[in-house]
């Protein structure tokens, strides 16, 4: 399995390729889009991705015993996030791992993806620098 080293804006991270990997036993998938329309910030994007792609969902097979020997202890997370490239260096995966609540998150893929448009509007009040809207796509593969 290769690894890449991702620089963050607070810390280098290596990114483990291939989510999902072999380590799981994939229950589920959650996706989600973030976007950040003031203030250009993909982190932010990154990070409503991520809540976006876990808001809606209960797990209660981890609380309840459904799987034999499963507990929220045993709850593994992998996250692939498609970012723009451009952006890539600037994304602080610490920041987007401090989304999930629990489980154990064994790794973050960051891949090309994404999209920065424009919001249309430039509000130096909301902290923009220009007009650009920063979008992320986020899997968050969840099993044990």
């Amino acid at each position: 399995m290769s690894t890449t080293n991702v620089s963050t804006s607070t810390t280098p991270v290596t990114v483990q390729s291939s989510v999902p990997n072999s380590d799981i036993t994939l229950l589920f998938v959650e996706m989600g889009v973030g976007y950040d329309q003031h203030g250009q910030d993909v982190t932010k994007a990154a990070m409503k991705a991520c809540r976006d792609a876990i808001s809606s969902n209960s797990i209660p097979a981890f609380r309840r015993g459904s799987i034999p020997g499963v507990s929220f202890d045993r709850m593994k997370l992998q996250i692939k996030l498609g970012v723009p490239r451009l952006l890539q260096s600037t994304l602080d995966i610490e920041k987007v791992k401090s989304v999930f609540p629990y489980g154990k998150i064994e790794n973050v893929e960051v891949v090309d993806g994404g999209l920065i448009c424009s919001s249309g509007v430039h509000v130096e009040e909301m902290g923009d620098k220009d007009d650009n809207c920063y979008i992320v796509n986020a899997a968050v593969y969840v099993g044990y």
